[in-house]
C-alpha cells in the first residue's frame, strides 16, 4: 500500500497531530510538497501532502483562508501540513474551522519536525511500496507462467483471477468467449461481446476499459497478438481500478497469452496446408483420399451435401473478412468448414449446405453490397471493395469438381454484373439475355450484323427488321410477313439477300441461333 496520512501520523518520528479531516486520513500521499505561495496551486498535480509555515498567508484572516482552503482542495490535495512555532505559535482557529468544514486533513508540524524530514518518510513509503508491486508482479508472472505451461490457457486465467482477486475471460478472434476464470464469470463474458468486437476494429494493440463505479465491475479489454488483426482479447474484471503489481500481473499474462496464440498460428499453418491437399484431392476426383487426409478434422464435412464458395478480390481485407465471418459463424454452430485461401486475392470455402457458414456469406456479401451502394449513392464509406463471390449448387463429395466450376461461373457473373454475390442456382431460374451484355458477345453481334445494317442504310431494303420478324415467327413467312406489312414473297426475296451478304444459310440451326442472340445483344445495347 502507498502512504497515507494515517501512517505519517502513526510514525513515530514525526511527531505529527491531526487538527482537523480526522475521518480522512486514510488517503494515499503521491508527493509531499513544500510552498509558501499564497496560491501553489498551479504547481499542484493532486494526490500532495503540503506543507507550509505560512510565511506568505495571512493564516487568520476568515475569507483569505477560506479561498485558500477551498483552492487545495480543489486542487487534488490530500492533507495540509502546517508547521507551529515559526510564523505561528499554534494553528490559528479560523483555519482550523474551515480545514473541518470543507474536509481537508490539517496536520501540525512541530518546530522540531523538519519538512525534509516528512519528505524522506513518504519518498521511503513509496520507494518500499513500488519495490513490493515489483516483487509481488515478479511472484505473478512466476506463477503465471507455470499455469500456463502446466494448465494452457484456462490455468493461466485462473491464476490471474486470484491475482486481481476478480475475474478474467479468453475470447476468439470473432469475440466469442473460449474460457473464464472462475466459471461464475461466464455470464458476465458474454455480455462484452460487441464491446471486443468494437476492440477488435481499431489498430493492434489495442485496449479499453467498459463498466465503471455504477456497474458490478470494471473490466479491461486487451487484444492479443502480434499482428495487424488480433487474434483474440482478454478481458480483467475488479471491482476497482488495478493497482501496480495487479497491472503487472495483468501485462504478464497478455505476453503469455500472446505467446500461446502466435504458437497456435504455426498449428493454424499446418492445419491449413491439410486443407488445401483436401481440397485439392476432392477436385481431382478422389474424394476416399481427401476422408483419408482430413481424418477428423472435418468431422461429416466431406460427406454430407455442401456447397463450395469462390471469392475474389483486388484487396486482400475483404477476403479476411469473409474468412472470418465464415469461420466464426461455424464455430458458433458446432459445424465444421473447410477455408483454403488461394493466394491473397482468392479464397475457396467448402461449407455444409443450409448451415450457419453459408448463411454468413450471404449476409456479409450483402454488407459489402450496401457499402458498394453506399458508395455509388456518394456516401463513401473507405471501406468498399471489389470483393465478388459465387456459391455453387448443393453437391457431394463425388460432384466437387463440378461444383467449383459452378462457383467459378457464378463468380464470373458476378463480375460482369457488378454484384458481390450470385449463386449458380439464380444463373438457371434467370434469363440469359443480361449475359449479352459482356463486351465481347456485342463485339460480335455487331460485326455479324454490320454487312446487313450497311445495306439497308442505302435505302435499298430493310433487312435487319426483316430478319428479326423471321426469326421471331420461327421461319413462318405469312406470319412474319403480316407483321411487316409486306408479301411473304418480298421477305422470301429478303431472306434470300441476307444469305447472299452474310454468306451463311438460314438453314442452319446455328445460324439461326447466332443472328438471334446477336439481334438480342444488339437490342440491348440501344
Amino acid at each position: 500500500m502507498p502512504p497515507t496520512l494515517a501512517s505519517l501520523v502513526h510514525h513515530s518520528a514525526l511527531k505529527l497531530t491531526v487538527r482537523a479531516g480526522e475521518d480522512r486520513l486514510d488517503v494515499p500521499v503521491r508527493w509531499a510538497h513544500v510552498s509558501e505561495l499564497a496560491d501553489p496551486v498551479p504547481y499542484m498535480e493532486g494526490g500532495e501532502l503540503l506543507l507550509t509555515t505560512a510565511l506568505k498567508l495571512d493564516a487568520e484572516d476568515a475569507k483569505a483562508m477560506r479561498r485558500y482552503v477551498k483552492r487545495l482542495v480543489g486542487a487534488g490535495v490530500v492533507g495540509l501540513g502546517f508547521a507551529v512555532g515559526v510564523n505561528y505559535d499554534e494553528i490559528p482557529k479560523v483555519l482550523v474551522d474551515t480545514a473541518q468544514e470543507e474536509g481537508l486533513p490539517l496536520l501540525e508540524v512541530p518546530r522540531r519536525t523538519p519538512f525534509i524530514a516528512i519528505s524522506k518518510a513518504v519518498s521511503a513509503a513509496i520507494a518500499a511500496d513500488q519495490y513490493r508491486s515489483v516483487t509481488a508482479g515478479f511472484a505473478a508472472q512466476r506463477e503465471l507462467t507455470k499455469q500456463a505451461l502446466t494448465d494452457g490457457p484456462e490455468g493461466l486465467l485462473s491464476a490471474l483471477a486470484a491475482q486481481v482477486d476478480g475475474w478474467a475471460a479468453l475470447y476468439d478472434a470473432s469475440g466469442a468467449v473460449v474460457a473464464t476464470a472462475p466459471e461464475w464469470a461466464g455470464r458476465r463474458a458474454a455480455r462484452l461481446t460487441a464491446d471486443v468486437e468494437r476492440l477488435r476494429d481499431r489498430p493492434a494493440p489495442a485496449s479499453s476499459v467498459v463498466g465503471g463505479p455504477d456497474n458490478e465491475d470494471r473490466v479491461e479489454l486487451h487484444t492479443l497478438g502480434t499482428g495487424r488483426r488480433p487474434r483474440a482479447a482478454l478481458a480483467v474484471g475488479t471491482a476497482a481500478a488495478l493497482g501496480t503489481a495487479e497491472r503487472y500481473a495483468v501485462h504478464s499474462a497478455i505476453a503469455l497469452l500472446t505467446l500461446t496464440t502466435e504458437r497456435s498460428r504455426s498449428l493454424q499453418a499446418a492445419h491449413e496446408r491439410i486443407g488445401a491437399a483436401v481440397l485439392r484431392l476432392l477436385l481431382a476426383g478422389h474424394p476416399d483420399h481427401a476422408r483419408a487426409v482430413a481424418g477428423d478434422l472435418y468431422g461429416g464435412l466431406l460427406d454430407a451435401p455442401f456447397r463450395i464458395i469462390v471469392g475474389e478480390s483486388a484487396d486482400g481485407d475483404p477476403l479476411d473478412g469473409l474468412a472470418e465471418a465464415v469461420e466464426s459463424a461455424a464455430a458458433r454452430s458446432g459445424e465444421a468448414v473447410l477455408v483454403v485461401a488461394e493466394g491473397p486475392e482468392r479464397l475457396v470455402v467448402l461449407a455444409v449446405d443450409g448451415g450457419a457458414a453459408v448463411e454468413a456469406c450471404g449476409e456479409y456479401a450483402a454488407t459489402r453490397e450496401a457499402e458498394r451502394a453506399s458508395s455509388t449513392a456518394g456516401e463513401h464509406t473507405g471501406d468498399e471493395s471489389e470483393l465478388v463471390v459465387g456459391l455453387s449448387a448443393p453437391a457431394g463429395p463425388i460432384a466437387a469438381a463440378a461444383a467449383y466450376k459452378q462457383a467459378e461461373q457464378a463468380l464470373s457473373v458476378a463480375r460482369r454484373r457488378g454484384r458481390v454475390l450470385v449463386e449458380h442456382e439464380q444463373l438457371a431460374a434467370g434469363s440469359v439475355l443480361p449475359l449479352l451484355a459482356d463486351d465481347a458477345v456485342r463485339a460480335f453481334a455487331d460485326g455479324l450484323l454490320r454487312p446487313l445494317s450497311e445495306h439497308d442504310a442505302t435505302g435499298r431494303g430493310d433487312l435487319v427488321a426483316s430478319l428479326r420478324a423471321w426469326l421471331s415467327r420461327h421461319g413462318q413467312w405469312d406470319a412474319a410477313a403480316a407483321d411487316l406489312g409486306v408479301h411473304r414473297h418480298t421477305l422470301r426475296y429478303r431472306m434470300r439477300r441476307v444469305e447472299e451478304i452474310l454468306g451463311r444459310s438460314l438453314d442452319d440451326p446455328d445460324v439461326r441461333m447466332e443472328l438471334w442472340l446477336a439481334l438480342k445483344a444488339t437490342a440491348a445495347a440501344e
